[in-house]
Formats: C-alpha cells, structure tokens, sequence
C-alpha cells in the first residue's frame, strides 16, 4: 500500500506550486494516447489563483515517486459537499492544441518580413518527433524533453502548408501509426534533486517490444466483459491522397485474405501528396482489418501485480475458457486504469485488444 499525493504544477515551468491531499484519485494510461486523471481534493484547500485550467498541471506521486502526469482541463466545485473534482488529461492532450506551423523570422531586418510556414521534410520519424516539440517550444511550450528519442532507420516523407495548419497531436498520431509503427508515452519525473521541480519526457519504442505478465481468468484476474469488434473488417484497404488539382488523387491499397465476404474500407488522407507516403497509411488500415477485434476488459486480484508491470502496447498472453468466450492468445494492452481509495490501496483494470491487429505487413 502506497502514499499517494497529487502536486500541483505550473506546466510551462515545471515548478510544483503547492501538495494537495486527495480523497479519490483515479488515472489511465492510453496506448499512443494522453490518457486522463481525475481526483477529489478538500474545496478549502484549493488556491486559486495558482490552480488554473489549462494553466496547471497534476502529477500524483506514490510514496514520493510520481505515477502520472498532465493537463488539468476542467474542475467542478460542489459547494455542498466541500470538494473540488479536478480532471486532467496526460500531456499529450496539449499537442492537440498545437500545430505543426514555424515562424520565420526576418530574412533581411527590416527590409524582407518575417511570415508564419507549414512543414516540408524527410527524416527519420525520431527527428521528426524531435521538430513536432521544438516547434511547440518556440513560443511558450510545456518543455517535453525529447533527449530519450534514439530510435533510428525509419524514414518518412511530410509536406504540410501553412493552411493546412495540421494539428501536432494528429501528426504525432499519424506517424506511429504508419508502417511497422511504434509505441510513445510520456514519463513524469522529477527534474531536479530537491524535488521542486517536475519534467516530462517523450519515449518512444519498436510496436509489439513489452510484456506483461500472464493472465487467467479467476487465477489472478478476473475479465468483466469481451467485445468483438468487426467494423473494422477489410478484404481490401483503400487509401487515397490528396487532390493534385487536375481531379487525380494517389491511391494505394492492401488486401487481406478473410472467411468473410468482401469487406472495403476507405480512408481519404488529405495531406498526404505522394504514394510513398500514402503506402504506410494503407497497410495500417489493412493491418487493423485482419480479424475481429477481441477487446477483454478486467481486473487483476489485489496484491499481485504493481500497476507499472502492465505498460500500454505490452503483449501478453490471456487465457479463459466461459462459454462463447474462449481466449487462449497474445493480446496487446491498450489501457490501464489505476483507482486509488482513500487507504492508499489500489486497483488495476486493463482493456486488451487482439495481438494481429498490431502486425502489419508493411516494416518500412
């Protein structure tokens, strides 16, 4: 059983403001997703004039160690009840509301003007990632740090106008998605030694490279529920580009073989302008379009397991036997949900999804 605290920090400076007592405290971790946090804390004890919406961050801390960070977006006071609900999102909900657009300055001091431009390159997807923050960083960012960013030998094409104004957490979406795809999520640290400062960092990791321990229905976890999924089905993905203005769009598709009949899926990619870039984006579709999707909802038993043993995009394998439901598989996690009572006592639940739908035939 941990002690569990929620500091309260400014996000441009990472600088913690103030330690706030929670009643209730749940937060999720989301594959390639920001996740969110909410917590309860005493309505007397909140200032503010520091704690601000869209200001403010929230990281708990588990026996002085923190468990998860992000944006606080809303808070909801219940005069009656003396509380103060707080809701965040990790922070990679910040990048949905920033673009992938440069300001450049002066080319000749008074004389040629500065003017705002899009995005034009071809670079390995890390340093790419690395130009999504820098830009960010340029005018009043969170400070991501992106030094843990190593991955090399995968190449992508991007080249987005100023009007297209294309959206970073969409962009960043994009290329984990493409090809043989990765993995990112962030880490909340400390970032100095006298802990009154936080950092966050972005990783990033090979798809399919994690795993977590295995589960077996009422042995040391029980699965709530199962849904399959087959809107997602495709005998063949169809990916179209952009328009080239002369009524022509790049396409690109992939087939899969299927018991099923024939099954399309469509997906239109506005930015994309050349078929090397477009390929990735077909095979991704055609990737989720193998099989149904399994998605296993549970609970693991209390005591077993440390919530950091189960990292979103983990694979592990999951067995049950009930009926209708027979699971005996690898299966990727997709969610972890960490609930925290107020005994400082916790409690995992995962969402899973099936392993072949991550595995795609593209290793570009």
């Amino acid at each position: 059983m941990s002690i569990y605290e929620v500091l309260q920090v400014e996000a441009r400076t990472g600088n913690v403001e103030a330690a706030l007592p929670v009643t209730g405290l749940s937060y999720s971790e989301t594959l390639n997703g920001a996740g969110s946090a909410s917590m309860v804390i005493p309505l007397d004890l909140a200032d503010p004039a520091t704690l601000k919406v869209g200001r403010s961050a929230l990281v708990p801390t588990a026996d002085g160690e923190p468990v998860w960070g992000g944006m606080l977006w809303g808070a909801t006071a219940d005069l009656a009840a003396g509380t103060l609900t707080l809701n965040a999102s990790g922070w990679h909900s910040y990048y949905d509301r920033r673009y992938v657009v440069r300001w450049v300055p002066r080319l000749t001091p008074g004389i040629v003007p500065g003017k705002w431009a899009g995005y034009q390159a071809r670079k390995e997807r890390s340093e790419m990632l690395r130009d999504f923050y820098e830009i960010a960083d340029t005018f009043d960012g969170i400070g991501t740090d992106t030094s843990m960013l190593t991955e090399r030998g995968y190449f992508r094409q991007r080249d987005w106008d100023f009007g297209e104004f294309k959206n970073m957490a969409e962009a960043i979406d994009e290329l984990a998605e493409e090809g043989s795809g990765f993995d990112f999520w962030y880490e909340t640290v400390w970032r100095n030694s006298a802990r009154t400062r936080i950092a966050h960092r972005i990783r990033m990791r090979s798809r399919l490279s994690r795993s977590f321990p295995t589960l077996k229905h009422r042995s040391n976890a029980d699965i709530t529920q199962v849904s399959y999924d087959g809107t997602k089905l495709a005998t063949r993905a169809w990916a179209f580009g952009a328009d080239d203005g002369k009524g022509s769009k790049p396409l690109a598709t992939r087939d899969n073989t299927l018991d099923a009949p024939t099954l399309h899926q469509v997906g239109t990619f506005s930015d994309v302008k050349s078929l090397s870039a477009l390929t990735p984006r077909a095979a991704a579709m055609a990737a989720a379009g193998k099989a149904p999707i399994a998605i296993p909802t549970l609970t693991v038993y209390p005591g077993l397991f440390e919530p950091s043993q189960f990292m979103p995009g983990s694979v592990g394998f999951v067995k049950a036997d009930a009926g209708y439901v027979q699971l005996n598989d690898d299966y990727v996690l997709t969610e972890r949900h960490v609930t925290v009572d107020e005994n400082g006592t916790e409690g995992i639940s995962l969402s899973l999804a099936s392993k072949e739908v991550f595995v795609s035939d593209d290793s570009s």
